[in-house]
């Protein structure tokens, strides 16, 4: 006999899932040609094709980031120019590319005196900030592709950021300058942005047959362990001719070497490195020591104390100095290429004597008439003109 009715137990509510919140990185480098653009246009093309929602923001006046995804600046309706400067909606310039999930917010020439139109503009450090906030919950990842300056453009962008990642080519020159950056990066640190840390260095353009690339990677390693990402990016001529097809490697060709190189800095990124996958093996294999404190994501660029990273720097380039002089013209090891333009090459066995040196003419001698096969067939008639 039912004696008690219960009341209904409401049904509850689906738990909501967190709102999306892109992780916005700056690619920067103040040294140009050290491979930004490549990286971001190939590490948001491995990162859209994990599933991702990837937004690549071009601020290089170059657009070698808009190309390389196949958008084309100049019928693009709206830029990062007109974004920056003019207040335009960021939505209005957003492009699709061929990769699913891949966006650009394409750049233009007219970026190059955005620095000079932005000077009396009023918090103009925050301009880019303000302008991505809108879309931030549209995107799981935004990579912001910084000009080769530390000007106004590049301080919008870590601004911007909550993250840095500096591309550093395996040459001595693209070491100069690292420093300052990272410096740099401690100044906004303290003022502008203080969420903003460094997720790792990447190594890019190894040559593998040179002693040079070799010293640069154990000099960037030990001088900022901890924040190198374990994947180093070779030199590639599929890296290279990629850009003219308007396609990240992932689409043009993602078995080759260098590809395969920007999948695993992809993953690295993700904090989540493929346990069947190794970095991309190079010619010379690396030392052991430096395998050892080689970080991923997880163990140390991202977890890694950036309250040292100024002092890390204030090292490194101090160390520049013992750099310059770790090679000797006794070490053989690595024979420079060039020498042996300048060595006299040994003569062949067909090639019959050496000649012979003719005597010069004393002062009051006519000089020798010029052996006939060295005579020009119209030696004498230059006077003539054209004929027939």
């Amino acid at each position: 006999m039912l004696t008690s009715v219960e009341e209904p137990q409401p049904i509850p509510a689906p738990a909501s899932s967190p709102p999306r919140v892109a992780r916005v990185i700056a690619i920067a480098n103040q040294k140009g040609g050290v491979g930004k653009s490549t990286t971001a246009v190939n590490l948001g093309g491995w990162l859209a094709l994990e599933d991702y929602r990837v937004l690549i923001v071009d601020l290089d006046p170059q657009a070698n980031a808009s190309t390389g995804v196949g958008v084309d600046p100049r019928r693009a309706p709206a830029t990062v120019y007109d974004v920056l400067v003019d207040e335009r909606q960021v939505e209005d310039g957003i492009e699709p590319t061929a990769v699913k999930g891949l966006f650009c917010l394409p750049s233009n020439i007219d970026l190059a005196g955005a620095e000079i139109e932005m000077v009396p503009m009023l918090s103009r450090e925050m301009r880019l900030k303000r302008a991505l906030a809108p879309i931030v919950e549209q995107f799981d990842f935004i990579l912001i592709d910084c000009p080769p300056s530390l000007g106004l453009l590049t301080v919008n962008a870590l601004v911007a950021a909550g993250e840095v990642l500096v591309p550093i080519q395996c040459e001595y020159y693209a070491l100069e300058g690292v420093g300052q950056l990272l410096k740099n990066v401690q100044l906004i640190r303290s003022s502008l942005n203080a969420g903003l840390r460094l997720v790792g260095i990447v190594l890019t353009m190894y040559d593998a047959r040179t002693k040079l690339a070799e010293e640069v990677e154990n000099q960037v390693r030990g001088h900022f362990s901890g924040r190198v990402f374990k994947s180093v990016i070779p030199r590639s001529v599929r890296l290279a001719e990629a850009p003219s097809f308007g396609q990240p490697a992932a689409l043009y060709d993602p078995k080759s070497k260098g590809a395969q190189a920007y999948r695993y800095l992809a993953l690295e990124v993700l904090g989540k490195p493929d346990p069947g996958m190794q970095p991309p093996a190079t010619a010379t294999a690396e030392p052991a020591e430096a395998a050892a404190a080689a970080p991923t994501r997880e163990e140390g660029a991202a977890g890694a104390p950036t309250d040292t990273l100024a002092e890390a720097a204030e090292k490194f380039e101090a160390s520049r100095v013992s750099f310059r002089t770790s090679f000797s013209p006794e070490d053989q090891s690595d024979p420079d290429p060039d020498a042996a333009l300048d060595r006299p090459s040994a003569p062949r066995p067909d090639d019959g004597p050496l000649p012979t040196e003719e005597p010069a003419p004393a002062p009051d001698e006519a000089p020798p008439e010029p052996s006939p096969a060295y005579i020009h067939h119209d030696d004498g008639d230059h006077e003539r003109g054209g004929e027939g």
